[in-house]
């Protein structure tokens, strides 16, 4: 099976293709560039390097989020389009996911971070069983001080992701015992990891129903319910509008 995999969900751009077990090539940039112009190229350019062409592609894994806003739409609707014309099949992979899957050889709570702004932040818990990563507390949208409150019994933890800096002084301060990865690539989501995650999971039955899982609405949409208190949330905020 013939996997393009990518990861538009935050600042790093990650492209890659695999077949079977085998890394046939990745593209992976750490600059904070518009991905809807660099996505579609760094596709291209990937596909003409590994002698491939669109139609041999089985299967498209796209990073589901959490993540900044506009580079999950950008992601997400690139696959949705691209699984749909060229009829294979879809996967998502939790961005968090796609961070904590890295860390294969540490045997503790991994805990991957994105900044979610306010001092508050987008993670889950995971770790590492039998070569499976495991998920032990969904991804969320939370406060820092809250999450660290959760954490306060475990022994061994270990941050993860470039945003961990932003919080480190918090972190360091409230959870002494937390390590703090300092291994570079690490801190990046990898084209690979992505494939390599989403060759094991099942494609979704439904490809025009694929959302991003953003975990928090947008400020926009929150102001706007705020104003309008008779809304129950029976109805889409944008037909609404």
């Amino acid at each position: 099976m013939k996997i393009l995999a990518f990861d538009t969900s935050n600042k790093t751009l990650t492209v890659s293709v695999m077949d079977k077990n085998n890394l046939l090539g990745e593209i992976t940039t750490n600059v904070n560039k518009n991905h809807s112009v660099t996505l579609m190229p760094a596709i291209a350019d990937l596909m003409e390097k590994v002698a491939l062409t669109p139609q041999d592609i089985d299967r498209i894994v796209v990073a589901q989020g959490p993540g900044s806003y506009t580079g999950l739409r950008i992601g997400v609707t690139t696959a949705k389009t691209l699984a749909d014309t060229l009829h294979c099949e879809l996967v998502g992979v939790s961005s968090l996911a796609l961070l904590a899957a890295n860390c294969r050889n540490y045997s503790g709570v991994i805990v991957p971070l994105f900044d979610a702004r306010r001092n508050n932040v987008y993670t889950g818990l995971y770790k590492w069983h039998k070569n499976e990563l495991q998920n032990i507390k969904a991804d969320t949208h939370i406060a820092l001080t809250d999450l660290v409150q959760q954490l306060a019994d475990e022994s061994d933890i270990l941050f993860v992701g470039e945003d961990t800096a932003k919080f480190l002084d918090q972190i360091n301060e409230m959870l002494p015992q937390a390590k703090i990865n300092h291994i570079p690539h690490w801190q990046l989501p990898s084209g690979a990891v992505l494939a390599e995650l989403g060759s094991k999971k099942e494609p979704v039955a439904n490809i025009h129903a694929f959302l991003p899982l953003y975990l928090k609405r947008v400020e926009a949409e929150e102001k706007w319910i705020a104003a309008h208190q008779d809304w129950t949330g029976d109805e889409n905020y944008v037909e609404k509008i």
